[in-house]
């Protein structure tokens, strides 16, 4: 019976420990969205998306991380604390081009100042379309 109990604490001992050097560090993000003049741009969607860790081993199935944030009037997004490792990030709003990078964060604290560029005119590989054909004049009625 003695033993049992030994075990068991023993047992519980063990499962916290893998629970503390299981735990990853974590990383605060902070994203600053400006125009080509430096201005902040407001209401951008920030996307983040957690790619994976730098552990060579991983203890059970990774959980997708994904956050969805909008800048506010001063063109910052904030996110709550997210595994250290590799992350994209997107922004997107319609009078911007669309950013997306992969960045590997490793410190407590992350500041990433992207800078949104106008949109630029459509272009395509094929030529310039040509006119429609006219159709041809209607025919005299026979007499």
């Amino acid at each position: 019976m003695r033993n049992m109990k030994a075990f068991s604490v023993l047992l519980a001992l063990a499962v916290s420990g893998c629970i503390l050097l299981g735990s990853t560090p974590q990383t605060t993000i902070t994203v600053e969205v400006k125009n080509q003049f430096d201005k902040p741009v407001e209401n951008a969607a920030v996307i983040l998306d957690f790619l994976g860790s730098h552990q060579i081993t991983k203890m059970g199935k990774r959980k997708p991380i994904h956050w969805e944030v909008r800048t506010n009037l001063e063109g910052v997004a904030h996110f709550p604390p997210v595994p250290q490792g590799t992350v994209q990030l997107q922004v997107i709003t319609k009078e911007y081009q669309t950013y997306g990078q992969k960045i590997d964060v490793d410190t407590e604290e992350k500041k990433l100042d992207i800078k949104l560029n106008p949109p630029q005119k459509q272009y395509s590989v094929h030529g310039p379309l040509k006119p429609a054909d006219q159709p041809p004049p209607p025919k005299p009625p026979n007499e």
